[in-house]
């Protein structure tokens, strides 16, 4: 038994490797030369009119990688027979589905079957974030496509986890605590529905008050902006909040966070000196950033012959 142990983790240790090898800039250069300038194209003109897309796939591209890696299998419609990752709680808000079709649509008509959807969502957050003002970075490609989305399997860390129990979800992905720290340093461009975050204003904990976490005024110009319309939305960063910057970072250091996980890094002894660094050197965030994304984007990717290449970022292709 131990034995058989021994030989399963070598192969794991040594499989995972040359997986990740087979992701490489440029993968599309001789399938489909167009493949970045295209994708680059159609979040140009969403961009345009749309400045919120930044936030939109970067939630999307978390939500994929960490349910079965990235495989877009998070943009997969349900069946009858079976409900996918869309239909989760989780990924009920998540937006940004139908520029990833019009993307793919323009790929199909110039390279059929050549570019998978895994590979647009990753490629389109990088290009998102460029155009908010964050950093350019290579984006290795060559992922495929997953077959499989089932709304069980999706457990994502929420926004009311202490930092330690959030950690524990980037832990499994193998990624470190600065990698998180970074990671969530993408809430500068963020947007979070109030039930979110509405256990802070009022009553917290049962105590009768707002969280004594949260700056006072704060408090005050959320609870204006949840006491209007139904099911409105708040910026995370409250400062510049368009723009990919490390404002997030001063912000939630001024005890201006405005869902508890992001106040809890700058709180908690664990994230706070990353938080610090980050708030006081905005060039180290964007290096980081990058790094963080890239490392990010390589969680259990399906490469050589695994998975499929969809026609339909929507739909499994039929055997």
């Amino acid at each position: 038994m131990m034995r058989m142990k021994i030989i399963f983790v070598l192969y794991f240790t040594i499989l995972l490797p040359l997986a990740l090898a087979q992701l490489k800039v440029g993968f599309y250069k001789t399938s489909c030369p167009r493949a970045e300038s295209i994708v680059k194209a159609a979040v140009q003109k969403r961009f345009n009119t749309d400045k919120s897309i930044t936030a939109a796939l970067l939630r999307m591209h978390f939500h994929d990688c960490f349910v079965r890696g990235c495989d877009a299998s998070i943009l997969i419609d349900s069946t009858n027979q079976s409900r996918s990752e869309k239909e989760s709680g989780p990924n009920l808000t998540v937006l940004g589905y139908e520029l990833i079709d019009e993307a793919k649509k323009a790929l199909e008509k110039v390279c059929p079957s050549k570019v998978s959807c895994a590979d647009i969502i990753t490629l389109a957050t990088r290009d998102s974030v460029v155009l908010a003002g964050g950093p350019s970075y290579d984006v290795p490609t060559g992922r495929r496509d997953g077959r499989v989305s089932n709304m069980n399997e999706v457990n994502l860390p929420g926004p009311s986890l202490s930092v330690s129990q959030a950690f524990q979800s980037f832990k499994d992905k193998g990624l470190t605590m600065d990698d998180m720290v970074t990671l969530l340093g993408g809430h500068t461009v963020g947007v979070a529905h109030c039930f979110f975050f509405s256990g802070r204003l009022t009553n917290f904990q049962g105590t009768g008050k707002p969280d004594p976490s949260m700056d006072a005024g704060l408090v005050t110009t959320l609870k204006g902006i949840c006491g209007n319309g139904s099911n409105p939305k708040a910026f995370l960063d409250q400062g510049t909040s368009f723009s990919f910057d490390n404002e997030f970072y001063r912000q939630i250091r001024a005890k201006k966070g405005v869902m508890k996980i992001d106040q809890e890094l700058a709180d908690d002894r664990l994230s706070s000196g990353i938080v610090s660094r980050f708030a006081s050197n905005a060039n180290l965030f964007r290096t980081r950033f990058a790094q963080a994304m890239v490392k990010m984007g390589n969680i259990q990717v399906l490469v050589g012959n695994a998975g499929e290449i969809r026609k339909n970022c929507r739909v499994i292709n039929s055997k």
